[in-house]
């Protein structure tokens, strides 16, 4: 097996991964990731112990034990991009020898499960809404620049959803990956589930329009009107296809669990949300120290 170079996998000098800075031994085998750096803090105040506190840039980790449970909590920034960092740089770190620069033969699968926010997208949909992601929709063409060694993609969704939004051929293809299904069950139990839509922008690849006119407004009654076998889009975000499409290439269990801050098609908007996700991570946590 041929050594990963230098360039490609870059190891800083204290033996930890470029952009996250964390080594091995500092990463349980139980990732809870959240947008924001001062969520972390949120989260890890519920822990019993914390082993690690690690910062780079808007990446955050701490890493602790909650109930003999051992988990890392980290930020990962908005959109797409920076889920491509993370989960690759995850993955790394526990199937590559960092001594060696080889894959490693034996493979760890990682539990990895977003806590975020997002924007509910069918009218029936309360505002602090608990939403679980059964599956990404990805309109941000992440996926697109990898070759899949086995076939993730639930190719059926993704080609009703091109034919029922006459999506543009000059746009990414769609793609949709779905869940870890250990993870919904366990995690996402009594929540409303549902497709979740991935784009890569807050404004004008989400509908909103400010001072610029949107080159596609349709497309925006389009992703609202979609149903796939009873199947819905029910809201909006900017990183679940990704986290979705590398864990399930990688071979890692990934969930994204949202609160529908907001809600796109009545325009109302919990300007006191951040007590609501309070509530999902207390919720989160009392099911996850449940995991194998």
């Amino acid at each position: 097996m041929k050594k990963i170079k230098e360039s490609e996998l870059i190891i800083n000098p204290d033996g930890s991964i470029y952009h996250l800075r964390l080594r091995p031994e500092q990463l349980a085998d139980t990732v809870i990731i959240v947008g924001d750096p001062q969520r972390v803090a949120v989260v890890s105040n519920y822990f019993d112990t914390i082993e690690y506190k690690i910062q780079n840039r808007e990446l955050i980790s701490h890493t602790g034990y909650l109930n003999n449970k051992r988990l890392t909590v980290l930020s990962t920034g908005m959109g797409t991009d920076n889920l491509d960092i993370v989960v690759n740089e995850l993955d790394a770190i526990v199937n590559i020898d960092f001594n060696t620069r080889k894959i490693k033969e034996r493979k760890i699968s990682l539990n990895i499960i977003r806590l975020g926010t997002s924007g509910a997208f069918q009218g029936d949909i309360p505002v602090n809404t608990f939403i679980a992601s059964e599956y990404g929709l990805g309109l941000d063409g992440l996926l697109n620049f990898y070759n899949p060694e086995k076939n993730i993609f639930k190719d059926n969704i993704s080609q009703a959803f091109i034919q029922h939004s006459k999506w543009p051929d000059n746009l990414p293809k769609p793609y949709v990956v779905k869940c870890s299904e250990k993870l919904i069950k366990k995690l996402g139990k009594d929540m409303l589930k549902g497709i979740t839509a991935t784009a890569p922008g807050f404004y004008g690849p989400q509908g909103r329009k400010l001072r610029l006119d949107l080159a596609y407004p349709e497309l925006y009654k389009k992703i609202e009107t979609f149903n796939f076998k009873g199947n819905k889009i029910v809201n909006f975000e900017m990183e679940t296809s990704a986290l979705y499409g590398l864990g399930s290439l990688l071979g890692h269990n990934t969930l994204t669990v949202c609160v529908a801050i907001a809600n796109r098609i009545t325009q109302k908007y919990n300007k006191d949300y951040k007590k609501t996700v309070v509530k999902l991570i207390e919720l989160i946590l009392e099911k996850i120290t449940q995991l194998d």
